[in-house]
């Protein structure tokens, strides 16, 4: 059952309601930046919710016990503070979203609806779908360390322990033949696949302070899961560190740090688990001598 202020209970008591949804959102950098479905700009808190968004609410859902709730806002990229770039460049990710339901003749007459988070931001052209997370969300976060076969540490980290200096190099684009790939030049001649599962961090050009991810590598050309948000041009500067797919095999043979490795290589899986019984070899011996 939820409590509601007097005044809003006062105003849905009445025989027609003005009611519109108003979105309040604090980013991780500071920022904060209001929004609202309704046809003209309301202030809450002394922040302005700006109407000139087309932001439209899609259905939410609430859950009961530990289930996350959530839902959808969609709108276009046009509005004040919202840009492509900023939402690809990861500014919005995590960023803490208020839902209020307020009466539009009077601000100050107000329910909040929802506390939550950003989640996934799907982008068509100057449009975006965000989707809404509940606090229960956090519950879902993984905490402490887990069994599993794969590594459980980020390369050079403090598990880790490898010495990332050796792993790292410059570079420069020489060229963009298709999004979110690049021909590149680098300081130094390295195997194929070593920047594999690594990071690509912009030091110049219209991307710098930018991070992306790298798909693949073969050479002198690189695959990032995602284009840069920005546009790319030749001689823009970046540093490049490799990538670990967190195996025991590439821990062994690339990074020489198989004593440092934070997995378990060796434990059973589920195949193992569904397996018929062998007719011998379970004798309480190591499986894999």
């Amino acid at each position: 059952m939820r409590d509601l202020p007097p005044a809003f209970a006062a105003h849905l008591a009445e025989g027609a309601t003005t009611l519109c949804r108003c979105w309040t959102l604090a980013r991780r950098d500071g920022a904060r930046l209001g929004f609202t479905d309704h046809d003209r700009d309301l202030v809450l808190d002394g922040l302005t919710h700006l109407a000139r968004t087309g932001l439209e609410a899609a259905e939410a859902s609430a859950e009961l016990g530990f289930a996350v709730s959530g839902g959808d806002v969609a709108g276009a990229l046009t509005a004040l503070g919202l840009t492509e770039a900023d939402i690809a460049g990861g500014l919005y990710d995590g960023a803490a979203v208020e839902t209020w339901l307020v009466d539009w003749r009077a601000p100050e007459t107000r329910l909040l609806l929802d506390v939550g988070t950003l989640g996934e931001i799907r982008r068509a052209g100057e449009a975006f779908v965000a989707e809404l997370r509940g606090l229960a969300d956090r519950l879902e976060a993984e905490r402490g360390r887990s069994f599993r076969a794969t590594c459980g540490a980020d390369l050079g980290d403090a598990r880790c322990r490898v010495d990332l200096a050796g792993f790292r190099t410059t570079g420069t684009v020489a060229g963009s033949p298709e999004p979110g790939t690049l021909a590149v030049a680098l300081a130094a001649t390295f195997p194929d696949g070593l920047f594999a599962g690594g990071r690509l961090a912009w030091t110049g050009g219209a991307n710098a302070g930018a991070v992306a991810d790298v798909r693949r590598q073969e050479g002198a050309r690189l695959e990032l899961w995602e284009a840069p948000a920005r546009a790319i041009a030749a001689g823009d500067a970046f540093r490049l560190t490799a990538g670990c797919d967190k195996h025991l095999a590439t821990c062994r043979d690339r990074f020489a740090n198989a004593l440092n490795f934070q997995g378990f290589p060796h434990m059973p899986g589920n195949d193992f688990v569904v397996a018929g019984m062998a007719q011998s070899g379970l004798d309480g011996g190591s499986l894999f001598r």
